[in-house]
């Protein structure tokens, strides 16, 4: 079999919400190059994200074992759906500090013909189709563009390289109904992430939201998962100005319609800032030097760091004790990025 005569491709992107939009542009190039049925082998957060993604026909979960956090070993029952799919072809999503070979052992098993990955070393028989990966010795690309080159390899090229995430009218619905009465430009403050080295302080995000307030007239709505309510009280605690929370409130769907009708999004590196991206809200974008191909995708942003030697650290706890490229980013200047990007 070769790429051009896939009618049923399985994608594989183990992570999480952001990581799965920013693949739908590569995603997309598959979809237009072989119109095939493709199938999302994902997480459970990356399901989620998965049915806004009108690219996406089917979706397979799984808490892979090799992937955080731990989960109980599901191999041989996905190994077996696999196999029961028929797949043509499946490729194997990953950044470049993630193997692929766990993954590509699998859909060896299944007796999918081709597999198509990045991998630094040879991969033998479980990939059909090897770019040797040349990140990051040879520099670091954005984590779309890496995608994007990757299924190019095999002939797939997307016309537009947008992300793609649609609200669906009920979701649109309900924020309306939250928002009733609100006639103030909207804002849209994200202040958790699933990583603490990716969090921006919550006095300073509570001094940056009343600066906005404060110079812009906005309305502030803050958002966030249900295991994030005690980060957004002790940020609204610390306000002087008054701001609604539907922390716990949305399900993603919702949030993506509630990022669709703000003027702007303040957040950190975490997924809310791709669905932005995906929708066209302008982000200012607090960006821990953790890593540097996650920044938002053709979309007006800012992105806001205080450089630092220990740049690209990878680690989710900041390993140096100080957390500076994000402490030593001013709120003056978050209010000031805002300011730039609000109609």
């Amino acid at each position: 079999m070769i790429w051009g005569e896939v009618r049923k491709l399985l994608c594989v992107r183990l992570d999480s919400i952001g990581d799965v939009l920013m693949t739908t542009p590569a995603i997309r190039a598959c979809k237009e190059s072989f119109d095939c049925h493709i199938t999302l082998l994902t997480s459970g957060a990356g399901s989620a994200a998965a049915r806004l993604v009108p690219e996406i026909d089917a979706t397979l979960r799984f808490a892979a074992p090799w992937m955080k956090p731990p989960a109980l070993r599901g191999d041989e029952a996905m190994i077996e759906c696999l196999a029961a799919g028929r797949f043509d072809a499946a490729v194997i999503f990953t950044v470049y500090s993630q193997s692929p070979l766990p993954a590509a052992y699998m859909c060896y098993l299944a007796g999918i013909p081709l597999r198509l990955a990045h991998c630094h070393e040879n991969p033998y028989q479980l990939l059909t189709d090897w770019v040797p990966d040349p990140e990051p010795a040879s520099g670091i690309r954005h984590e779309v563009q890496r995608q994007l080159d990757l299924v190019a390899s095999v002939g797939a090229r997307a016309g537009n390289e947008r992300l793609s995430f649609v609200v669906p009218e009920t979701a649109r619905a309900v924020v309306k109904a939250l928002l009733a009465g609100q006639t103030e430009r909207l804002v849209v403050v994200h202040p958790g992430a699933s990583a603490a080295s990716r969090r921006y302080p919550p006095e300073q995000f509570a001094r940056a939201a009343d600066l906005v307030i404060e110079e812009t007239g906005c309305h502030a709505v803050f958002t966030g998962d249900v295991h994030e309510q005690e980060l957004i009280r002790s940020v609204q605690a610390r306000m002087s100005h008054p701001s609604l929370s539907l922390v716990g409130r949305l399900n993603l769907a919702e949030l993506g319609a509630l990022i669709e009708a703000a003027d702007l999004l303040i957040c950190n590196n975490t997924g809310p800032a791709h669905i932005a991206a995906a929708l066209g809200t302008p982000v200012v974008n607090l960006y821990a030097l953790t890593n540097p191909q996650h920044t938002p995708w053709q979309v007006q942003s800012r992105v806001l760091y205080h450089d630092v030697p220990c740049r690209n650290c990878y680690k989710s706890v900041c390993p140096a004790g100080h957390h500076d490229c994000l402490k030593r980013v001013a709120p003056e200047s978050v209010a000031a990025a805002a300011r730039e990007l609000l109609p």
